[in-house]
């Protein structure tokens, strides 16, 4: 079983940036592919990114190319993401994801564990 916990999320203007990170506990967090996906209000929890259990390979979905940057430290159990150039349409709770599948798939079919959750609201 793995635990994640998301934090960094919070209130900034059109433009801004913002760090995510998700501490990851439990076995064998390297064996993992790790994603980010988020959820804004009314619309279905939706892709964002993603990033292979040997850091190899990322892949962003094209509403965040250019902007946002997936990245983990096996070593800390954590999963990061980048988000710069920040956009109202990027307000949503952002999860933190982990699966075998998770990167090739790119999708929800491909996480087994799901954290809680973390607001971002980007203001105009």
């Amino acid at each position: 079983q793995v635990q994640l916990v998301e934090s960094g999320g919070g209130l900034v203007q059109a433009g801004g940036s913002l760090r995510l990170s998700c501490a990851a506990s439990g076995p064998s967090f390297s064996n993992y592919d790790m994603g980010w996906f988020r959820q804004a209000p009314g619309k279905e929890r939706e892709f964002v990114a993603a990033i292979s259990r040997s850091l190899i390979s990322t892949y962003n979905a094209n509403s965040v190319k250019g902007r946002f940057t997936i990245s983990r430290d096996n070593a800390k159990n954590t999963v990061y993401l980048e988000m710069n150039s920040l956009k109202p349409e990027d307000t949503a709770v952002y999860y933190c994801a982990a699966g075998k599948q998770v990167y090739a798939y790119c999708g929800i079919t491909g996480v087994d564990y799901w954290g809680k959750g973390t607001l971002v609201t980007v203001s105009s």
